[in-house]
């Protein structure tokens, strides 16, 4: 008898975690390679969950994928491994068993790391080989990304004739990373075909059977659930979990009682997790119907506050904008930084941007700094954020303060490594990149968390992401601004440019684009820092002709401001012809310099139109 027709009248218990039996192996190890090196390991755990009473085991091979394997430079062995735990399954298996193929989610934090289409590549090589070898089904698990399950249930339905399990895990209990509710992505995965669809890990039994008691029986497939043991501890240098296998028992009966057929367990879970399952549920029926408890109704979303002017991607549409970056001091005297801020405002700035630790040097925050421009100067300002510095928890709270602050414009950067900083030795987090932080702001406009939550007021971020045309193949840049764009980027600021030729380059390349972009441009101070950005700063790269100019006046500082004037404003020029977007970089603190500039522009305003524009 096929799986689903056990399932139809029968409960079914599955097997629990593998990993967590290896973990002594070490946590950086490839457990899938184990098929091919410890392949004995992995044979007497198939047998211990036999033995415990699992009906259903799924092979060892999670993340025997192309991209995962690529990781540990195993990409060359998917057909090897895959065809291994297969293997290994069938000789620990009785007649009794079924055995299902596993295939992990891709996708983690950083969703921009892997695009759709290069999962699927890597899913449907893995999936051909575990159907070669004859599984009796597939195993679709630890999917946070719904976009991701969706697309690979698809797959597995039109190239597997055997039964196709596709489980979430939740990072909050009731919803889905996206906000959306659990019952509604399980309802999809059964219009996509899936015969089984579930949760597993993350959770443990408690929250997933609060999960469940608001799903109803699905018209056509059957429910799963694999529950982490507990949630994860960590004791003496060592991630454990509590060891709680009777507790499961009582679990396994409330799970039935929820409509699940098929229960297994996830992390932490063990044999005698899994026995305990099965002698929960040993002589249950299952449920043919059952009382869906209400949803609890979402916080009521809220509208974000409006700020009196108009987002800058809004204001730069319609006219020429000037923004204007001033580093916040490495010390902790204050005085030049807001005289300067001050005497960039009576020029006429629309908001003084301010980065996060640029090159990996700590810096007043700038967040603090941002509070007091707003709140005592009524200076709009721009904070930078980077990756570099938060985990995905600091981000978040980073954000929801920027919020409660008031402070919605925002420009999203990776951020320097720390190693090339005054601190090479501290630690880059890098749990998003860019694109992904983009793509979690536009979320929060939503009102909804990174782990799907309601954050019960939709956050007003305008999200401004960097552009670096100083690279050989400008056309590689612009595909990634494109990638930007389509995470939720609203505006681009750009590098600083030193060639008027590169600025019409620039617009050449990037005006099929909808969203608006800043131009960079910073006046230089003298030779000496014209020769350090062009030799030592990633990015930034200047023309032999302005190398000459400054060296000309090197030992005049007077003539080598007019000469640094003279470039900034001749690339102001070119810059307005094809662009709205000013962006002045202040050189250290010579504000006096960006002052000089932001005139230049409206000016130039002036002549065009007729008006003063300030």
């Amino acid at each position: 008898m096929n799986l689903l027709d056990r399932l139809k009248n029968s409960i079914l218990v599955a097997d629990g975690a593998m990993g967590t039996l290896l973990y002594s192996y070490g946590k950086d190890t490839c457990y899938e390679e184990f098929n091919l090196s410890h392949s004995e390991d992995i044979f007497n755990i198939h047998q211990a969950y036999i033995q415990a009473g699992a009906q259903v085991i799924q092979t060892n091979t999670y993340g025997a994928n192309y991209y995962k394997l690529s990781q540990y430079g195993l990409e060359e062995q998917v057909k090897a491994i895959n065809i291994e735990a297969v293997r290994i399954v069938k000789q620990a298996a009785n007649k009794d068993t079924y055995i299902l193929g596993s295939m992990g989610g891709y996708r983690g934090f950083r969703k921009a790391d892997i695009t759709l289409a290069e999962i699927k590549r890597s899913f449907r090589e893995q999936l051909y080989h575990l159907l070669h070898e004859g599984v009796d089904g597939i195993l679709l698990e630890t999917y946070y990304d719904a976009e991701e399950l969706f697309a690979v249930v698809e797959i597995a339905k039109e190239e597997a004739d055997v039964p196709v399990i596709a489980q979430f895990s939740l990072l909050e209990p009731e919803v889905l990373q996206n906000g959306t509710y659990v019952k509604d992505g399980l309802r999809r995965l059964e219009e996509l075909g899936a015969d089984v669809v579930g949760l597993n890990c993350r959770l443990g039994p408690h929250h997933m059977i609060q999960s469940f008691e608001q799903i109803p029986l699905p018209n056509r497939a059957f429910l799963s659930a694999y529950p982490n043991a507990s949630l994860l501890d960590y004791e003496d240098g060592r991630y454990v979990f509590t060891k709680n296998a009777e507790y499961f028992k009582s679990c396994s009966v409330r799970l039935v009682e929820q409509g699940i057929r098929l229960i297994g367990g996830c992390c932490g879970t063990t044999p005698e997790h899994i026995k305990a399952i099965a002698e929960g549920v040993r002589g249950l029926q299952p449920i043919k119907e059952k009382t869906v408890k209400p949803i609890r109704p979402k916080i009521e979303v809220l509208a974000s506050h409006v700020d009196q002017e108009p987002p800058l991607h809004e204001i730069v549409k319609e006219r020429t904008s000037i923004i204007v970056e001033l580093d916040t001091p490495k010390h902790l005297q204050t005085e030049a930084f807001f005289t300067g801020a001050n005497r960039l405002k009576e020029a006429g700035i629309d908001a003084l941007t301010m980065a996060d630790n640029s090159l990996a040097s700590p810096r007043i925050s700038n967040v603090a700094m941002a509070t007091i421009l707003k709140e005592q100067h009524h200076i709009r300002p721009l904070v930078h954020i980077t990756c570099r510095d938060r985990n995905l928890i600091g981000l978040q709270s980073h954000l929801m303060g920027l919020d409660a602050l008031g402070i919605n414009q925002v420009l999203a950067v990776t951020g320097d490594p720390s190693k090339i900083g005054d601190f090479p030795g501290a630690t880059s987090v890098y749990d998003l990149s860019s694109m992904d932080l983009i793509a979690m702001m536009k979320q929060f406009n939503e009102g909804i968390s990174y782990s799907g939550k309601s954050l019960g007021k939709k956050t007003s971020f305008s999200v401004a992401a960097a552009f670096n045309p100083n690279v050989r193949n400008l056309d590689r840049a612009v595909a990634r601004l494109e990638k930007k764009v389509r995470s939720g980027a609203d505006y681009f600021i750009t590098q600083p440019l030193f060639n008027e030729q590169q600025i019409e380059e620039v617009y050449k390349a990037t005006r099929h684009l909808k969203v608006p972009i800043y131009i960079g441009i910073m006046p230089l101070t003298s030779y000496r820092n014209a020769s350090f950005l062009h030799h030592e700063v990633p990015g930034i790269t200047l023309t032999e002709q302005i190398l000459d100019v400054m060296e000309r006046v090197k030992d005049d500082p007077v003539q080598a401001t007019k000469e640094s004037l003279a470039i900034s404003k001749a690339l102001v020029d070119v810059a307005m012809k094809y662009f709205n977007g000013i962006y002045l970089i202040t050189p250290f603190t010579r504000y006096d310099l960006t002052v000089d500039c932001v005139n230049y522009v409206h000016e130039k305003e002036k002549l065009v139109h007729g008006t003063n524009v300030i």
